[in-house]
């Protein structure tokens, strides 16, 4: 039975079961000394793709429809369609490498944080 179907008296009776399902929770909590939990949320999906996946998807998907266009017109222009699509795709960039930090930098930016560490240990010390 849906809820649409209910009559006001049906309502407040479900409603009044409701109020008095949550007291006897709080006093099961009250002699357990916990709360009841709710069911856990589901984490936010993460993920997705990368800029060359998502490339390699697309140059894929143009060599399927010249396939299809070369298909309609010639059978000599299948080869040419398709060769200048593969080329395409053997030509498109890799992703861009990302930064690295070198070693001389790492070691100074360490000795900078130890020597920072060192004056404020030794302010405290001072107190």
């Amino acid at each position: 039975m849906s809820i649409a179907n209910l009559s006001a008296q049906q309502l407040r009776q479900a409603a009044n079961l409701k109020e008095k399902i949550a007291g006897l929770e709080k006093q099961l909590a009250a002699i357990f000394g916990t709360e009841t939990k709710a069911a856990p949320a589901k984490p936010a999906k993460k993920g997705g793709m990368s800029a060359a996946g998502r490339a390699r998807i697309a140059a894929a998907a143009k060599l399927r429809w010249a396939k299809v266009r070369a298909a309609k017109t010639k059978p000599a222009a299948v080869k040419t369609a398709v060769k200048a699509v593969a080329k395409a795709i053997v030509t498109t960039k890799p992703a861009k490498k990302k930064f690295t930090m070198s070693a001389a930098a790492k070691a100074k930016i360490s000795a900078a944080a130890k020597a920072r560490w060192a004056a404020k240990k030794a302010a405290q010390a001072k107190k």
